[in-house]
């Protein structure tokens, strides 16, 4: 790798390269129209300030040191007390356009803040902090418009004693970044209202839960469809009334398709009661006609679905046991009845399939091989990716990166949440309820939901050519009130997810609605 700022040094005197140094501001000093020293690489360990790289602040919390994510060497800051740093590169002479920051990280979290940023490129600073993540390495992006023909390129640490973070690998190239997709799950409002529940502002004024969400940023609702559901909620009539509330906001729609009269997962694929007794050949034909009539039905009343789910979390498939994983041949009849319906009412619709465990990078690869080798016909793949269940963002990340590559499509995370308190709102004890549950840096408050989020997204961001549509959180408005429990069948049954909407217990928007609007 060519190397400008060795170069440089290597021709000049000494004496005249130090007074260059010196006597110039610091940001000059190498200005140049490309990345200097963006893998650590030049100097070797124990660099106080690496070549091509600038330091304000405590900079002796900021230097090079073995172990990179690439090469040899990486960047770290680190001190034994509490400390201020950042580490800077200054460019000068760039077309301006759209350019991506791309950078390996990792961290111990803690910090009050570390974040890698985007300045004076001639609009609002962009920033993107940093995930936490002890061992693996995590790639994350950060898009900029330059409009003055130069930009800033900065990692900063506002930090503990003893809180760490490791850069490395870091490119700025053309092109931009963002998620098209900034979704939400609201399946659960509809019975809530009618319940009783309320939703308020952050203020505290009540209002309408779709436009209060729309108005944080969010930009696309999922909503499931069961067949026949015990309480008659999630069912097609209803999914067509929040169509035109979703609809009338000004945002998509993702249909959920569960085939079953309550929920389907990779525990349960219970077939709805209506199609109990029926043949493998009938079944295809059910999920042709339910599927169809729902999505005309949308049509009909102007609110065409943007996106379809054959099927939810159907890792070990659907409709059990004829549409089970024990029988691909039956499974992909099933799943491509699902599409050839979903094409025939528009066939602009996406239809995206959707496992659960979004960091088991084998277990992906294993379903969508044998979807692919058994002609399963999809456009979009959705996982489920929820931190304290499915293992590490690391892993998440290989495997959402995986599938975008090996199938060639779009991707995106179909669920995902985090808690802003253990304690509950009501009777039944929360799934997430102890601190010993929670995802390591992220703490069970508002800021910890809000940081969960941004990292979620950035990695979703992050999916290499373009190929990361976005998120969709699950649960937006599951709040507890009480009538609107987790049984369809039981209406005292209670809500073990109220810790996780992103309403609080007083009714109001969490402040973590910001993610909607992160880019």
């Amino acid at each position: 790798m060519f190397h400008p700022g060795r170069t440089i040094r290597a021709v000049l005197p000494p004496l005249v390269a130090a007074l260059a140094l010196t006597a110039l501001p610091a940001q000059s000093a190498q200005a140049a129209a490309t990345l200097t020293n963006g893998g650590f690489e030049t100097d070797g360990t124990g660099t106080a300030t690496p070549g091509g790289w600038s330091e304000y602040g405590d900079t002796g919390a900021s230097y090079t040191e073995a172990g990179g994510h690439s090469g040899g060497y990486r960047l770290s800051h680190w001190s034994a007390g509490a400390y201020k740093v950042e580490t800077y590169q200054y460019l000068s002479g760039l077309a301006d356009g759209s350019y991506t920051l791309t950078a390996w990280v990792r961290s111990s979290g803690g910090q009050k803040a570390a974040y890698l940023a985007l300045k004076n490129c001639g609009g609002a600073e962009q920033r993107t902090e940093l995930p936490v993540s002890a061992s693996g390495w995590i790639r994350i992006v950060t898009p900029v418009k330059v409009t003055g023909n130069q930009c800033t390129i900065s990692v900063n640490s506002d930090a503990n004693a003893g809180n760490w973070i490791n850069v490395d690998d870091l490119s700025f190239t053309p092109g931009t970044s963002g998620l098209s997709v900034k979704g939400a799950d609201i399946s659960s409002l509809a019975k809530s209202e009618a319940s009783g529940g309320v939703y308020r502002t952050a203020s505290g004024t009540t209002g309408d839960a779709v436009t209060i969400l729309r108005n944080a940023g969010m930009n696309y609702a999922r909503l499931k469809v069961w067949v026949n559901p015990a309480d008659g909620y999630n069912n097609k009539t209803r999914v067509l009334a929040m169509a035109k509330r979703v609809k009338a906001a000004g945002m998509k729609l993702l249909v959920d398709f569960h085939y079953s009269d309550t929920w389907a997962d990779p525990g349960a694929q219970t077939k709805p009661a209506a199609w109990a007794g029926h043949s493998y050949s009938q079944l295809k034909t059910d999920v042709y006609q339910h599927t169809y009539d729902v999505l005309n039905a949308l049509k009909a009343q102007g609110t065409t679905a943007d996106m379809v789910q054959v099927g939810n979390e159907i890792n070990g498939g659907m409709l059990w046991s004829e549409g089970s994983t024990d029988n691909w041949t039956q499974l992909a009849g099933l799943l491509n009845s699902g599409y050839n319906a979903v094409k025939a009412v528009n066939p602009s619709t996406l239809v995206a399939l959707h496992l659960a465990k979004g960091g088991d990078l084998s277990g992906t690869r294993w379903w969508f091989d044998n979807a692919v080798a058994n002609g399963v016909r999809f456009d979009a793949i959705g996982l489920s990716y929820y931190g304290y269940w499915h293992g590490p963002l690391s892993d998440f990340q290989t495997t959402l990166d995986d599938a975008a590559s090996r199938y060639g499509k779009p991707v995106f995370v179909a669920e995902t949440a985090y808690p802003f308190r253990l304690d509950s709102d009501d009777a039944l004890t929360n799934q997430i309820d102890t601190t010993g549950e929670l995802v390591s840096g992220y703490p069970a408050s508002v800021a910890g939901q809000t940081a969960w989020m941004n990292t979620v997204a950035n990695i979703v961001e992050a999916v290499p050519n373009g190929r990361g549509l976005g998120v969709f959180y699950w649960e937006a408005t599951w709040t507890a009130v009480t009538g609107n429990g987790w049984d369809p069948a039981d209406a005292s049954s209670g809500n073990g997810w109220e810790n996780q909407a992103l309403f609080g217990y007083d009714d109001r928007a969490l402040a973590s609605m910001s993610w909607f609007s992160l880019r």
